[in-house]
């Protein structure tokens, strides 16, 4: 099993990350990936994988910090972004759209720098961890102008209706599903589900957050994953554990492929 996002440098596990990491490999889960949110996090993660080639990382700018980050320095960071994606990065990411972040980063500003880090997806052959939330609209359009890259984008903690999924399967997304689709009132990720082909299904536990079932409102963490796994795979079948773990090996271009 493979978590395909989880934030494990936060604070939130200063004091018990090896603890943390610990019960995800007796649980069962072999790889991880840590997706950076912002510039100060992008050199310290950058060491994690040659530490443990079990944990992978992701570098990018979330658009819900863009509100904190000065406008004017947007191109100093993504030039730096640049300069590091060849140092053990295996994705671009997480980036994206959000919703409630317009206030403080308007929706031009939050599309300027999720174009950047397309870009610097197709100049790296690499692929794109996107976050989504109240913003779909934009990115649909965006997405109609714009073919995602060569190397695929992976849509983190999917919570889309089916109409939706349905575009974004055809533009060529990939799926990771989070805690809620373990949630005994889940509906509209099930019904998701079913549109999205086996081949192009992940799962992950954005850790500390979203927590699935029975630990909602807790602090999350990748040994929950087989949880958010065994919801999936009631609806598609047992095989869905291994099915996730090989679409991400493939995805993130055999990343996990060790001894």
């Amino acid at each position: 099993m493979i978590d395909t996002h989880c934030h494990l440098d936060v604070p939130r596990f200063d004091a018990d990350r090896s603890e943390v990491l610990a019960r995800a490999w007796a649980a069962g889960v072999t790889g991880l990936v840590i997706p950076a949110i912002g510039p100060k996090a992008w050199e310290p993660l950058l060491g994690w994988p040659q530490r443990d080639a079990r944990v992978q990382v992701g570098l990018g700018i979330h658009p819900q910090l863009l509100p904190s980050l000065p406008p004017g320095d947007d191109e100093q960071h993504l030039a730096l972004l640049d300069s590091l994606l060849p140092r053990g990065a295996i994705a671009v990411g997480e980036c994206g759209l959000d919703g409630p972040s317009e206030a403080g980063a308007p929706i031009e500003r939050q599309l300027r720098v999720l174009h950047a880090h397309f870009e610097l997806a197709r100049k790296h052959g690499l692929p794109l961890l996107v976050h989504c939330y109240r913003a779909h609209p934009h990115l649909q359009r965006y997405l109609e102008e714009h073919p995602i890259p060569e190397a695929g984008v992976l849509m983190h903690s999917y919570s889309g209706s089916a109409e939706l999924t349905a575009f974004y399967v055809k533009a060529g997304c990939h799926f990771s599903f989070a805690g809620p689709v373990s949630f005994p009132e889940a509906r509209r990720p099930l019904e998701a589900l079913k549109k999205i082909p086996l081949d192009r299904l992940m799962g992950e536990t954005d850790a500390p957050d979203q927590a699935p079932h029975p630990h909602r409102g807790e602090r999350s963490e990748p040994a929950y994953l087989p949880l958010i796994l065994d919801s999936m795979a009631t609806y598609l079948g047992e095989e869905l554990r291994e099915r996730t773990a090989q679409n991400a090996r493939r995805f993130f271009r055999c990343a996990f492929d060790v001894g």
